[in-house]
């Protein structure tokens, strides 16, 4: 029987295995997709499809600069335990997935996926991905990607906390790149670590946003019985407060209490006697927003024992 694109397209998405696998199979089994299923079974090459379900949560967040080609990228890629997100092959692959977005034109995630993978170009994103998945024994997710392309007098800087619990891009505008200017950029990055910020300044804070601050605010006041004719004033100043720390420009130094972001930046600008500009940032934490699933202990021994 022949091997046709269309039956290697339908064993992969019964089992989850790489393209390339697929196909030797079907070749060794004479087109006969069952007895396929089985092999890639034997050969440990369909275990990615049993893991489709599971919840990958952990991982890591990753940044890497390309100085030469002047391109900053921070991606996440989700494991289901932070064991092996230690793991030295899982730590290699999210290196790789990284130098694939510096090359990688792709606008959104399914492009990417698509994309020939860099390793490898008989394989693309997502079949190197079901690869690792198979290799490593977990689901594996690569989640999200962004890419700075350093603009005029921009200073690409970045920062990674914990292991790889949070990574942060960060784009300086500065006439001056210099030591000082670097450990003021990675000043700023560990703040935004730590203190999760929304925008740069409040110029970049959308009309949509600000209405519907105002909406929960304006809840909360009448749910804890304010009369009328102050909640206002009290939603004025609750807005304030809360811009800013939504705003990093605005949020108190976390290194220095006696000032801002702003001022911070200021008083380096004049120490380096240039201006300089937060131009952008991207802050990514690992797992945020994704459900993590709990089990009990003892349920989870009792699965074992039952098989």
């Amino acid at each position: 029987m022949a091997v046709t694109a269309a039956l290697i397209k339908e064993l992969r998405e019964r089992t989850g295995a790489g393209m390339v696998d697929c196909k030797k199979v079907l070749v060794e089994a004479d087109g006969n997709i069952e007895k396929a299923i089985e092999l890639l079974r034997e050969k440990g090459l369909a275990a990615a499809s049993k893991k489709a379900g599971r919840i990958a949560a952990e991982g890591l967040a990753y940044t890497h600069i390309d100085n030469e080609k002047g391109i900053g990228v921070i991606v996440e890629v989700n494991s289901e335990t932070d064991f092996v997100a230690k793991n030295s092959e899982f730590v290699t692959f999210v290196e790789n997935v990284a130098e694939q977005v510096v090359n990688s034109n792709a606008k959104d995630m399914d492009e990417f996926m698509k994309e020939q993978w860099i390793k490898d170009n008989s394989l693309t994103v997502e079949e190197a991905l079901s690869e690792r998945v198979s290799v490593i024994g977990e689901k594996l997710t690569i989640r999200r990607f962004d890419k700075f392309v350093k603009s005029e007098n921009g200073v690409l800087i970045s920062y990674v906390h914990a292991g790889g619990k949070v990574a942060v891009m960060l784009e300086l505008i500065s006439n001056v790149s210099n030591d000082e200017l670097l450990e003021a950029g990675r000043n700023i990055c560990m703040q935004i670590a730590a203190m999760n910020p929304k925008f740069v300044n409040r110029e970049e804070v959308s009309p949509e946003f600000i209405a519907k601050e105002r909406e929960i605010l304006t809840q909360q006041a009448l749910s804890e019985g304010k009369p009328a004719n102050i909640v206002e004033k009290m939603i004025e100043g609750r807005l304030n407060k809360g811009l800013k720390e939504y705003c990093l420009l605005d949020q108190e130094y976390v290194k220095d209490g006696d000032m801002n972001i702003k001022q911070y930046v200021a008083s380096v600008g004049k120490s380096i006697g240039t201006d300089i500009t937060v131009k952008r940032f991207v802050r990514f934490e690992t797992g945020e927003g994704i459900e993590k699933k709990e089990e009990n202990f003892a349920d989870e021994v009792n699965k074992a024992i039952q098989g």
